[in-house]
């Protein structure tokens, strides 16, 4: 039995393709500081994941 492909590289890749694109997104619609508020809030919500 084979195991699992190990997707991490691609998952990460992804999430970075889709916080880019949310990030231009919203600077389009609301401004830079709506970017760094968004990245504000965004920061503080991970830091909050507990650690093993």
């Amino acid at each position: 039995m084979s195991s699992a492909p190990d997707f991490t590289n691609a998952a990460l890749i992804m999430g970075l393709v889709n916080l880019v694109w949310v990030f231009t997104a919203l600077w389009a619609l609301f401004g830079f500081w709506a970017v760094l508020g968004a990245a504000f809030i965004l920061d503080k919500l991970i830091s909050r994941i507990p650690r093993d």
